[in-house]
């Protein structure tokens, strides 16, 4: 028997949180709604929604500040993003999927395209890998978003998780950039290489072991 998702919907604006409300709702999932940042925080934390859809530009703390606090904790790693914003501009798009949501959507909002992009996001979700993969002394619990080298617990953002877990998936094949892009991210989402380039930086940073190679102009490969 399928659970229904939940979902909390952060804007400033009544008028979008009734109309995006009523479209989820009529999907069949469970809406709850914030009007601010720090109402956000307080919804995530109470309600752990499946998916957080965050408006960017929010009095109090804005999206992309309520995402960096969600994603530095790791109970909210297994937890979907989606920003809502007026700013139109590919830097802007960057900037907050690097932050560590897993979609991006300018406004005015078509509560048709909004509700395509949050049923890919679950099935995405749904189709992903379970289980654990031992490389090394690396052990990725795919289930539990949980990564540890001997005995250290790595806490890591969820789509830093996901990069680790697709390259460890299979030791020393080379993942194109273009593969990494899709597997992660989604062919929906128009992510840029330096995206890619970031999370991989955080990654080694956070991992403090030499495991991810790069093969230069093609991609990455997990090797002890």
């Amino acid at each position: 028997m399928s659970t229904v998702k939940k979902i909390l919907i952060a804007d400033d604006e009544p008028d979008i949180l009734e109309i995006l409300s009523f479209n989820l709702e009529a999907e069949g999932y469970e809406i709850v709604t914030a009007k601010n940042g720090n109402e956000a925080l307080d919804k995530a934390k109470q309600h752990m929604p499946d998916l957080i859809i965050l408006d960017v530009m929010m009095p109090g703390k804005n999206g992309i500040e309520v995402c960096n606090i969600l994603r530095s904790q790791p109970i909210f790693n297994p937890t979907l993003i989606i920003f809502l914003t007026a700013m139109a501009d590919e830097s802007s798009e960057i900037k907050g999927l690097e932050t560590g949501a897993d979609d991006y959507i300018t406004k005015p909002v078509s509560p048709k395209i909004l509700t395509s992009k949050v049923n890919a996001l679950f099935r995405r979700l749904a189709n992903e890998g379970t289980g654990t993969i031992k490389v090394g002394n690396f052990v990725i619990d795919r289930e539990k978003y949980l990564v540890s080298f001997g005995e250290t617990e790595i806490v890591l953002a969820r789509k830093e998780f996901e990069l680790v877990a697709l390259l460890a998936s299979k030791p020393g094949k080379v993942f194109l950039r273009n593969e990494i892009l899709n597997r992660i991210w989604g062919t929906d989402v128009i992510v840029g290489d330096r995206t890619i380039d970031v999370h991989i930086r955080k990654i080694r940073q956070k991992l403090g072991v030499d495991c991810i190679s790069t093969v230069k102009g093609v991609g990455y490969k997990f090797e002890m």
